[in-house]
């Protein structure tokens, strides 16, 4: 196979990559950040379900989440499953996954800011939910960069994991490629297309976190 073919399917591999990552963060951070609060809520039974469902998410491998969210329907429901459902089935596992890492990562940024500025607000009139969005989250954001931009890395490789579920993204096609030729080149070809993603991500997280570093 000549190389220009190989790098062009590995390429349309890499964009089911790269929509799996966006899709997956578009959906879960905003889901972690409700978990965190619902993590935090004064309610004892909202609170314990979503323990579970935290201790459930990280205690569990993503590999067998994805063939439970993909399954599901079937066995529970009785719901015709389709070759279509797969890449919902892998967002719908990745973003409730994710999720729960990134709702303990927002529970520790947000129980890390002085109580003392939520009583300040309160005196100057600010309602809770102004308090919330308007002074607390964005100091938040600026603390959790950090860890989120590690989970953010992990994430990129974790899409690897979509085979499980015949998702053709670019590890897959890696394998079929390398197995059909009997060659380690495309799958080495593939480790330096997730280098190259990685580099991308983690200079945008940089350059995101020092535009954050003015609420300093």
């Amino acid at each position: 196979m000549a190389t220009s073919t190989m790098l062009s399917q590995l390429a349309s591999g890499m964009l089911v990559s790269i929509e799996i990552f966006v899709l997956t963060l578009v959906f879960s951070l905003p889901l972690g950040l409700l978990v965190a609060l619902g993590r935090m809520s004064k309610s004892k039974i909202l609170s314990g379900i979503i323990k579970v469902y935290i201790a459930v998410m990280r205690g569990t491998p993503l590999m067998l989440q994805l063939i439970v969210v993909y399954f599901a329907p079937y066995y529970v429901f009785g719901i015709a499953i389709s070759a279509s459902f797969r890449f919902t089935a892998v967002i719908i596992a990745f973003s409730i996954n994710y999720a729960a890492y990134f709702a303990e990562i927002f529970r520790a940024g947000i129980q890390s800011i002085n109580v003392g500025q939520w009583e300040a607000a309160q005196i100057l009139g600010y309602s809770k939910t102004q308090t919330f969005f308007k002074i607390i989250l964005v100091q938040v954001i600026q603390r959790i960069i950090p860890p989120v931009t590690n989970e953010t890395i992990t994430l990129v490789k974790d899409t690897s994991l979509s085979f499980v579920l015949s998702v053709a993204e670019m590890f897959t096609i890696a394998k079929q490629i390398g197995a059909r030729e009997a060659s380690i080149m495309p799958l080495m070809a593939a480790g330096l297309f997730y280098f190259v993603f990685n580099y991308v991500v983690a200079f945008g997280m940089d350059h995101f976190e020092k535009k954050m570093s003015y609420f300093r």
